[in-house]
């Protein structure tokens, strides 16, 4: 054995997945039941933790607008928690490799040789598309998606571009509704195209709004939970299509 797998422990970037309990995979949900420690994002429900009863929790969640636990911080977490612990699983909430500055924490475990592990989770764009019926591609109208947000690090501030997609897929974009909107349409983008707005994406409190691009730049007001805008032609209602799942 090596002397820094001797020394640490092994850690696991696990995806939660959009946030209902069952959408875990199998093996995050196996990984939590054997983890000797668990970090978890904010946005990490109760029933989920409660897959890891054995384990230690500890909360590191960033969420827009609140106090969060800053990503230095994290990193140093991460690295102690492998000095202590045998098995460490991350938890992070969607997909870790997907806006979870998996980056971030890979190259300060793997600058100590910690052995690191991705486990993938459902990103929320795809639990949304199943929640609201709404497949992303569409033969003859939708061919490409974009995910996109509009956080971004300070000195890149000035360097955002709307995508050019068929589908875009705004994560985290309940404040950020009016100015996406502006640019779209600036772009030259129709007024009617379709948009459908899902908050608390698989979770009994979820709220599907479905809305053009003119009323999105109206804003979303205050919201919740995390909000999820998709936008496109491949977002229009089938003739047919059965309402959408909305909170008890």
């Amino acid at each position: 054995m090596s002397q820094s797998s001797s020394r640490y422990g092994k850690v696991y970037l696990v995806g939660a997945g959009p946030g209902a309990t069952d959408l875990i995979t199998v093996r995050g949900a196996r990984l939590l039941s054997q983890a000797d420690v668990v970090l978890h994002d904010a946005l990490v429900t109760a029933d989920m933790l409660a897959l890891a009863p054995q384990a230690d929790k500890i909360a590191v969640g960033k969420r827009s607008g609140q106090r969060s636990t800053a990503q230095l911080a994290i990193n140093a977490l991460l690295i102690d928690c492998a000095e202590k612990y045998r098995t460490v699983v991350r938890l992070k909430g969607g997909d870790p490799m997907l806006f979870g500055r998996a980056d971030e924490e890979l190259q300060a475990l793997e600058t100590l040789g910690i052995d690191v592990e991705i486990v993938p989770g459902v990103t929320t764009a795809f639990a949304a598309a199943a929640e609201t019926r709404q497949p992303l591609t569409k033969r003859g109208i939708a061919r490409s998606i974009a995910f996109f947000t509009s956080a971004t690090a300070p000195q890149h501030a000035d360097e955002l571009a709307m995508p050019d997609s068929d589908t875009l897929i705004q994560y985290m974009g309940g404040r950020e509704a009016i100015a996406t909107a502006e640019k779209l349409i600036a772009q030259g983008r129709s007024l009617d195209l379709p948009v459908v707005v899902i908050e608390n994406c698989s979770l009994p409190n979820q709220i599907v709004t479905r809305m053009r691009l003119r009323d999105l730049a109206q804003g979303l007001g205050e919201r919740q939970g995390p909000v999820l805008v998709m936008i496109g032609e491949a977002m229009a209602a089938r003739a047919n299509q059965q309402g959408d799942r909305q909170a008890n």
